[in-house]
């Protein structure tokens, strides 16, 4: 998915101190890195996958490198079960912008067929939860759903910020 990593060029003081001849390799060996794409690291270009309900959620662990990817999310775990899900909040100008919000997070869970928690809590705020019920906790499709939404143009829906000269 990210392609190979290869090795980089030695530094020009490498080479003055000899460290090829330490190194068990032969020396005319091409070195080159490939670097991967934005495409190849962004979630929100990937499509969500059937889920076996047998399946187990993902760790939390790996949920915290996947975290890295969504901005905005945080990881809450349910104190009573210990379900992990992803949560984010957005403070907007006013209730029809959150009601707005509501509306294009939908579109956008409706093409995927993945429907996250919306609550519009008065006077300004929306917050989501995500999580795969079916497995009892995070999935892939999750971190996948958050980037898409993530995407979502709110420019227009959040407070403008006073400039003070």
């Amino acid at each position: 998915m990210l392609g190979d990593f290869g090795a980089r060029d030695p530094y020009p003081a490498e080479i003055e101190s000899n460290f090829g001849e330490k190194v068990l390799t032969s020396g005319d060996t091409e070195h080159k890195i490939l670097i991967p794409n934005i495409a190849a690291l962004s979630l929100s270009t990937q499509e969500c996958t059937p889920l076996d309900p047998s399946q187990p959620p993902i760790t939390k662990q790996v949920a915290q490198q996947h975290l890295r990817k969504v901005i905005g999310w945080r990881l809450v775990e349910d104190e009573g079960t210990g379900i992990l899900r992803l949560q984010c909040l957005w403070k907007l100008k006013d209730y029809k912008s959150g009601i707005e919000l509501i509306n294009r997070i939908y579109d956008v869970a409706a093409t995927i067929e993945c429907y996250p928690d919306l609550r519009l809590e008065p006077p300004n705020q929306v917050s989501a939860q995500v999580y795969t019920p079916s497995i009892g906790g995070l999935s892939m499709n999750d971190f996948i759903l958050a980037a898409k939404i993530d995407n979502i143009k709110t420019s227009d829906l959040v407070p403008r910020r006073r400039a003070w000269a």
